[in-house]
C-alpha cells in the first residue's frame, strides 16, 4: 500500500511552542514538551472554549491555526484522546459519585473534534480515530482515501497528551502534549510531495539507515506522532515506524 500526498499548511501547539519559528527551531533541537504554556483557542466561541481541557487548547489552536477550507473534511487522531476525563469518571464511579453527563460527553473519542466542527459551523466529514502506535499513519491512509473520493484538501489534527497517573504503568513511549495539523491534499510537479508506505514488519532490516521508531537524530526519544512532525519539519528524507506487525516508510521527495 502506498499513499501519496502534499502538505498546503501546517500548525502546531505543545507548551513553550506555538509558533512556526518556535516549532522550526525545535526540529533542529528537539525536547519532550509537558509542562508551560497552552495560548487559548483564540477566536472560539467562549461558552465552547471553557469545555476545552489542555489536549482541547493545544489541538484546536492547531486546527484553527491550519485556516483550512470551510468544506474540507476533518481527520481528527489521537492515541489516547481525552483518557484523563475518562480516568477521573472511573474514580468518581468507583466512589459512588454521580456522574457528569457534560463530562461524559467530553471525554468521548469524537469531542475535540465535534466541538471545532460546532464552533466553525462545519457541516464537513468529520472522522474520529485512533489506532494505536500507528494512529498518524491511520489518520494519513484515511485523508488520502478522501483525497481519492475528490475532495481537494483534508485537515489532519493529530495530537496527545501524557497518560493519567493510573495508566501511566500501560505506557510504551514518551509523554508530551502536543498537537499538529496538516492540511493535506494530492501532490502537484511544483512542490515537495511526501509517500507513507506500508509492509511486514519482518521486511524491515537492521541498520537500514532509517530511523525506526521516535528516536530522533538528536538522540531524544520522542513520541511517534511528534516524531512524525519533527520528520516534516526537518525536512529528513525519510522516517521508518513499526507497530501492529506492520513496517511504514515516511519519505520526502523533492
Amino acid at each position: 500500500m502506498a499513499c501519496e500526498f502534499a502538505i498546503r499548511g501546517w500548525a502546531a501547539c505543545a507548551p513553550q511552542l506555538h509558533t512556526a519559528q518556535q516549532w522550526e527551531a525545535w526540529s533542529r533541537a528537539p525536547w519532550l514538551p509537558l509542562e508551560g504554556e497552552v495560548p487559548p483557542v483564540a477566536g472560539m466561541a467562549p461558552m465552547l472554549r471553557r469545555r476545552l481541557g489542555a489536549l482541547g487548547r493545544v489541538a484546536l489552536h492547531a486546527a484553527y491555526a491550519a485556516d483550512a477550507p470551510a468544506d474540507s473534511p476533518m481527520v481528527f487522531a489521537s492515541r489516547h484522546g481525552e483518557l484523563s476525563r475518562s480516568a477521573l469518571m472511573l474514580e468518581e464511579l468507583a466512589a459512588g459519585a454521580p456522574l457528569s453527563p457534560t463530562s461524559f460527553g467530553l471525554s468521548v473519542h469524537n469531542a475535540i473534534g465535534a466541538l471545532y466542527s460546532i464552533d466553525q459551523r462545519r457541516p464537513a466529514v468529520l472522522q474520529a480515530i485512533a489506532a494505536g502506535s500507528e494512529t498518524a499513519e491511520a489518520a494519513l491512509v484515511e485523508a488520502c482515501g478522501l483525497l481519492a473520493e475528490g475532495h481537494e484538501e483534508v485537515l489532519v489534527v493529530c495530537y496527545d497528551a501524557p497518560l493519567p497517573p493510573s495508566h501511566a504503568m500501560h505506557a510504551d513511549e514518551p509523554d508530551a502534549l502536543y498537537a499538529w495539523a496538516w492540511r493535506i491534499a494530492a501532490p502537484r510537479a511544483d512542490a515537495p510531495r511526501w509517500t507513507l508506505t506500508c509492509g511486514a514488519d519482518d521486511a524491515v532490516e537492521a541498520g537500514d539507515g532509517l530511523d525506526v521508531g521516535a528516536q530522533c537524530d538528536a538522540g531524544v526519544p520522542l513520541p511517534h506522532g511528534l516524531a512524525v512532525l519533527r520528520f516534516m519539519l526537518a525536512r529528513s528524507a525519510s522516517l521508518r515506524h513499526r507497530g501492529g506487525g506492520r513496517s511504514w516508510t515516511w519519505r520526502r521527495h523533492g
